[in-house]
Parts: C-alpha cells; sequence; structure tokens
C-alpha cells in the first residue's frame, strides 16, 4: 500500500509545490559486487547503512557514469528501513542502489530549505507504511510529496534559524565525543598506572604499581541471581521487570519500549532498593558489549530483580560500590567478560565466572580520587547532554512553527543560512 504524506497548510502569501516540482529525485544504481573491495581501490559505495551512520569501507573499483558520483552537499534520502534526508559530508562515494539524491532546480526553493522542510513528511511516511519485514520508500513517493512554498527570503531565514540550532546541537555533540573519549584513556591509565606515578611491579596480570593489591572480584563481592518471571504475566503497567534491554552500553539504565512491566506476584527480597548496583548476566547480542555492564538502580519506581541480572553486594569494606562500577566499565573487564562467555546467539555470564576476574587495586585513598576525577568527567558529559537534549527539543519545536507558519520570521534579523549540515 502505498502512503503519503498529508498536505501542509500554509498561509496566504504561501506556495505548494510538489517535490518533483522543486527538486529532481535521482536513484542509485545497481553495482555489480564482483567489483566491490575493501581496499581503498575506487571510490566508496554510498549504501543505505552509509547515509545512516558513515562509510561502511565497501569501495567500487569498475566503471562508473559520472552522474552516479555524490559529493560533499548532496541531499541524500535512504529507501529502506528510515526515510531520512541527510546532507552528504564523508567526501566522493558512488551512489548505489535504494539510496537517491534530491538535486534541486534552480529558482523555486534553495537547497537549504528543501534539506529542512521534506524531512517532516518523510518522517510522516515512515511513521505509517505498514511494517512488513523493512519499510521501503519509492522514488515516486518522494516526487509526489507535497512541500511549504515560502518566499525566497523567508526560506533562507527559515533555514539559516534551522541550520543555527542545528550547529549549536553539533557543538554539543562533538564536547560529548571528545569528553568520552578523553575519559576512556584517563580510566585506562588510572585502572594500569594509578594516579600517582608509582614504580611498578610483575604480578600474575602484569605490570601494576607498588602499593596496589592484585585480587579477584570475588574477594571483595557477592553476586546474587534474580527471580525467573513468567512472561504471561508482562503488561503495560506495573512493577518495572529489569532486563538486560534496559542497560546502556556506557553504564546505567533507561527506560524504552522494551521495558517490561509484570502483575505477577513476587516476594519481597527481589524488589530493588535505589543504589543498589547491578549488572548484565545475559546479552542477547553475539558481540556481547552489554554483557557485564553494570547499573546503579534509581529511585522513583518499583524495579524487580530478573533472573538475568546480577546483584553485587560488598562482602568487606575494601573498596565502595562507586569504585566497583568503574571496574565494572573498564575495557579489561569487558574485554574478560566476552572471552570468558558462553553460548553463541546470546550470550551469558554467572556470578562465579564474574568472581574469578583479577585486577589491581589500589589504595582506598587513591580509589576515591580515581572516582572523584572521573566523577568530574561524566558530570561534564551529563551536562553536555541535556544541553544537547534541550537543544533538539527547540529544534523540533521551530521546525513545526517555522514549517506551518504558526510563527513567521518577517521581524525577526537575520542573516541568510549557511550552507545545510552535513553528516
Amino acid at each position: 500500500m502505498s502512503v503519503a504524506a498529508p498536505t501542509p497548510e500554509v498561509p496566504s502569501d504561501w506556495d505548494i509545490a510538489k517535490a518533483e516540482d522543486v527538486c529532481e529525485v535521482q536513484n542509485g544504481f545497481a553495482f555489480k559486487s564482483v567489483h566491490f573491495n575493501d581496499k581503498d581501490e575506487g571510490l566508496p559505495l554510498i549504501r543505505i547503512r552509509d547515509v545512516h551512520k558513515g562509510f561502511s569501507k565497501t569501495y567500487y573499483s569498475g566503471e562508473y557514469a559520472e552522474k552516479f558520483v555524490v559529493s560533499n552537499g548532496d541531499l541524500l534520502v535512504g529507501m529502506d528501513g528510515e526515510f531520512r534526508v541527510r546532507c552528504w559530508g564523508a567526501g566522493r562515494g558512488l551512489l548505489n542502489q535504494r539510496v537517491c539524491r534530491l538535486l534541486p532546480v534552480e529558482g523555486p526553493m534553495t537547497k537549504d530549505f528543501l534539506y529542512y522542510s521534506i524531512g517532516r513528511p518523510l518522517k510522516q511516511i515512515e511513521d505509517f507504511t505498514p511494517f512488513t519485514t523493512v519499510k521501503h520508500i519509492s522514488a515516486k513517493q518522494i516526487r509526489a510529496i507535497e512541500l511549504p512554498l515560502p518566499p525566497l527570503p523567508e526560506q533562507k531565514k527559515i533555514a539559516h534559524i534551522l541550520s543555527t540550532v542545528q550547529r549549536a546541537i553539533e557543538a554539543q555533540e562533538r564536547i560529548i565525543q571528545t569528553t568520552t573519549e578523553l575519559k576512556k584513556a584517563l580510566m585506562h591509565k588510572l585502572f594500569t598506572e594509578g594516579l600517582r606515578n608509582e614504580p611498578q611491579k610483575q604480578t600474575e596480570i602484569g605490570p601494576v604499581p607498588e602499593s596496589w593489591e592484585v585480587v579477584s572480584l570475588g574477594n571483595l563481592i557477592e553476586i546474587a541471581h534474580g527471580y525467573a518471571f513468567k512472561s504471561k504475566f508482562f503488561t503495560s503497567d506495573g512493577p518495572t521487570v529489569l532486563t538486560p534491554g534496559n542497560f546502556k552500553l556506557d553504564g546505567g539504565l533507561y527506560w524504552g519500549k522494551r521495558t517490561k512491566f509484570t502483575t505477577e506476584d513476587h516476594p519481597d527480597h527481589i524488589v530493588f532498593s535505589p543504589g543498589d548496583l547491578v549488572v548484565v548476566m545475559t546479552d542477547l547480542t553475539p558481540t556481547a558489549k552489554l554483557l557485564g555492564g553494570p547499573a546503579f538502580i534509581p529511585d522513583g519506581r518499583v524495579i524487580l530483580h530478573n533472573q538475568r541480572i546480577g546483584k553485587v553486594a560488598l562482602a568487606n569494606d575494601r573498596t565502595s560500590p562507586d569504585y566497583l562500577y568503574r571496574v565494572f566499565l573498564s575495557q579489561a573487564f569487558k574485554r574478560y567478560m566476552r572471552q570468558t562467555a558462553t553460548g553463541s546467539t546470546v550470550r551469558h555470564t554467572s556470578p562465579s565466572k564474574i568472581k574469578e576476574y583479577q585486577f589491581g587495586l589500589p589504595t582506598e585513598e587513591e580509589q576515591a580520587e580515581a572516582i572523584d576525577t572521573l566523577g568530574r568527567a561524566d558530570a561534564k558529559i551529563a551536562v553536555s547532554e541535556r544541553k544537547k537534549s534541550q537543544l533538539q527539543a527547540l529544534f523540533r519545536t521551530l521546525l513545526h512553527e517555522l514549517m506551518t507558519a504558526k510563527t513567521r520570521v518577517h521581524d525577526l534579523d537575520v542573516r541568510p543560512s549557511s550552507p545545510a549540515q552535513t553528516v
């Protein structure tokens, strides 16, 4: 079934134009796989996943027509899965099948305004396309999309406002990425060299600072399994059943579409308390990136201890939950989890396997210093995450208000927009 975006409502001084009237919709080409390579020979292919995430390092070394060469600034739409317009910014490449390019015609609409205006109807078509295995959109559907068409001066002002907010979002994303990379390097130093430039000694796990002791997690903690909840009691409301799907890759929890709730009767001891430290013991993906991932139980909701989540309890006072949380996030521990996991499609670990992990344990004073140092990096990332979230909400509001003319820009002192943002 073909799905069309609704016709936009516009003020009397605006027009409505079909996408085919303001741009050429160019389909990609089915390049022959016999010429594919991963040795940087030829030009990289731009496929669906490349439009969404960046180049996947597949190159084409055969002959091609110049009309299929994509350059920075070209507007691309992935036609399977997610229908998103992207302003390409990763260098020259070849327009592969199931990716189309929007080539604005001279006159009625600027490229920047096209970039922002076509995104909303594409998302509406995606939302209302019946789901099979993968959603599809056709070039014919894209050509038929009806777009608001303000006068050119107003188009430029609208695009300038939106691109200004988008650049601010990207600035926060760069801060998050840079701080995250610095934090990774800092964690490696903290867990291998320490903070005090001590001479190192050789141990069964390699060199560690002289004042550190090599310990197993089993010397410090106990880990308890949870309860096997029955799926027939899962519902849309009630106490939350904590599952691996609630864990973030970089630590912590979130409550998305996969969050499970239950009406099943359960013993009181499987209700978590705020501040409990928990780890993932089953990962549904072969990469096992979540396995052993930690989180602290937040306040504000009833959260139940599921069987494939480990609840960590201190066996003594030689360390703290905050320091253990950092240990569970370390690259060395994650690598150990992947190497010792069982299963193929679904990967598992166990309390006994987690407790066998060995690492260098600093003094309690140095542990506290490490927690404080990493906490400052986390705080900087959290501030930027909040700013990014606020800017994204502002962008969504402005996009709706400006594209529907609920907010007009006639009296705003804005200069023409810079080129549409690239990905």
